[in-house]
Order: C-alpha cells, then structure tokens, then sequence
C-alpha cells in the first residue's frame, strides 16, 4: 500500500502527541512531527509502543518563525513529493480579562492561531496541489478551531483573544476551501470542546475536561484520513455540550 504522509503541528504534547501515535499504528503513514520543544519530540519517538518509529520524522521548529516553516518544507521535500495531509493542531491560550490584555498578548495569540497557519499553509501548498486527481487522492487540510470561535456557543470570560483568534481560523478554513476547490485540496475545521491537554490544565487550573487527548486524538485522525471524501468547507463542533 501507498505511504501516505501527514504533517502534525504542536506534536510534542496533548494532542499532537497522541495523535502522532495514532496515525503511527497504520503502517502506511509517515509522521512529519513539528514543534517547538525538541526535546519533547524526542519523548515521542521513545515512547511510541506500536506502529514503525521509522515513520516518524521529527521537525524541531516554531510556527511562528518564517526560517522554520521554510526548514520544514525542505525536510518534507527531501522525504516526498506530496503530502496527504496536514493538521494544524498547533495554538496557543491566554486566559485573561479583556481589560488586562496587553496588544502583544493579542499579537502573540493571532500570530500563532491565525496568522502562522496561514503562512504554514502557503508554503506547503507545493506539495498538497493536485493535477487531475481523483476524489480518492484529494490531499486534506484540517485545522483545529475551538467551540469558543463557533459561532453561537456559550462564551467565557477571560477568552476574547483566543476564542476570538479560533473564529477567525473557523472563517480562513472556509475560505480556502474555496479558493482551492479545484485544486485537488480539500480543507476543513474541527471546532473542539474541552479536552485535558497541558494547554488546558495550565489555563484553568483544577477544571476536568470532558475528553482525553487520547480519545479526541482518535476522532481527529480517523476524520483526517477519511472526512475530506465527505466535507469541504465544513465547520464541525465536536463536544459533548450544546453550543
């Protein structure tokens, strides 16, 4: 069977790293991991039980930082020709009272939230481009919004900056699913509930989430590998609450 190669961004830890080993356990997939922390990525390939650990490339860089993206392409370039699947799962969270946040904090959020994914997606797009491809061989672009930027659910205080950066991300996935229609890409948007990453535990100290990395890493693999044959240009709420 064919290798299909998938890009995971903030791979280090929560669901990144969970979802490293899911696409692991499929022996067709190759695993670019991306994130800051390399010594993180490291813990990764240690700790990977099944699947083969020679699928899996380990990219330290930031997504914030042009010259990482740029290394990152390189590192993908000199492994194949085109990659199947890209999952930006990478952000960042400030929770903080409106009032309290300084422009940098607002800066720092959308850069990493928005703007960096943009960017991201920009400079892969050589390698997701397709010429006349069949439904089957669509690549996939699937980015990692948050019920906090879907529109009409319940907001929280001291999340304007986040959730506010996670809706824009909601509107770029439907635009680009336009732009790139014919294209061969497919791209869409999973807007997740709570879930017990670092990220989350750090931001609400105390508070239980209502899933485990491991269990949104799943659904998020298995809609990466087979949810562009059914949506474009889709926003999906996935919790277990009403928005």
């Amino acid at each position: 069977m064919k290798n299909k190669y998938v890009l995971i961004t903030g791979a280090s830890n929560g669901i990144g790293f969970e979802l490293s080993h899911f696409f692991l356990e499929h022996e067709n997939h190759v695993v670019f991991a991306f994130a800051r922390n390399a010594g993180k990525l490291e813990e990764l390939r240690k700790n990977i039980t099944v699947g083969n650990s020679k699928n899996l490339i380990l990219v330290p860089g930031d997504i914030t930082n042009e010259n990482d993206v740029g290394r990152l392409f390189t590192v993908i370039k000199n492994e194949t020709s085109r990659l199947d699947i890209i999952v930006n799962n990478a952000g960042t969270l400030i929770n903080r009272n409106f009032l309290s946040l300084s422009s940098a904090d607002w800066q720092s959020i959308y850069l990493t939230n928005v703007f960096s994914i943009a960017g991201l997606i920009r400079v892969l797009y050589p390698l997701l481009e397709r010429n006349n491809f069949s439904e089957s061989e669509r690549s996939h672009i699937l980015n990692i919004a948050s019920m906090g930027g879907f529109q009409g659910s319940q907001k929280f205080p001291g999340l304007s900056a986040y959730s506010s950066s996670k809706a824009a991300l909601v509107c770029l996935s439907e635009c680009l699913a336009e732009e790139f229609r014919s294209t061969g890409i497919s791209v869409n948007c999973l807007a997740l509930g709570s879930v017990q990453t670092p990220m989350f535990e750090k931001a609400f100290p105390g508070l239980k989430a209502a899933t485990s990395p491991a269990e949104m890493a799943r659904f998020i693999g298995e809609f990466a590998i087979n949810g562009h044959h059914h949506f474009n240009g889709k926003v999906l709420p996935v919790s277990v609450s009403t928005p």
